[in-house]
């Protein structure tokens, strides 16, 4: 199975990003739009690995103190258009600390540097010059609390991404970031500190 650990979004964040792929409509810019359910950021792309419950393991030691991420910034890689994330030096420690977990338990990734953005439209075309764009990047923040192990399967109306499990910052009382039963990876209730 095709496997990343992203950063899940809220509704308010998704809505945002929502008005954001508007705006780029309402320029002309056509496409494959990332549908709202879709919308997230990849902080490891594992690709194909057939042990979940392995990198969920090797994520179990990941420590990281709640932080906030901003929106900011709008750009393209070719015909790729993302959102920005604001710098943030905790989201890259978390990345170093992601990636070290990774290597140290033989979990392939890739290695690319890290370049956080939003896909928020895929093969797009235009016939103006992008130059030209009036788009307006909402001023929103996400309290950055879990992470997520994704899965990515083809369906016929494109991507499909389905959380396979989730980690939590640590918990004092605890000592683990998620809870298993059965096999099954639930999410944990998180008590407030």
């Amino acid at each position: 199975m095709r496997l990343f650990i992203a950063i899940q979004f809220t509704d308010r964040i998704k809505k945002a990003l929502s008005y954001l792929q508007q705006d780029m409509r309402d320029c002309g810019l056509k496409g494959n739009y990332t549908r709202d359910e879709n919308l997230h950021l990849t902080l490891a792309f594992i690709g194909e690995y057939g042990n979940p419950d392995e990198v969920l393991d090797a994520l179990d030691s990941l420590d990281f103190e709640p932080f906030l991420m901003e929106l900011d910034g709008f750009g393209s890689y070719g015909d790729l258009y993302w959102a920005g994330i604001k710098e943030n030096e905790e989201l890259r420690k978390l990345v170093k600390r992601i990636r070290r977990a990774l290597a140290d338990n033989g979990i392939p990734f890739d290695r690319k540097r890290f370049s956080p953005h939003i896909t928020v439209l895929r093969k797009a075309s235009y016939s103006g010059n992008p130059d030209s764009f009036k788009i307006y990047v909402p001023d929103e923040a996400l309290k950055v609390e879990t992470i997520s192990l994704m899965r990515s399967d083809r369906g016929k109306n494109g991507m499909i991404y389905t959380e396979v499990g989730t980690v939590y910052r640590k918990d004092k009382w605890t000592g683990t970031g998620r809870n298993r039963s059965s096999g099954i990876i639930r999410k944990s209730m998180i008590l407030p500190m």
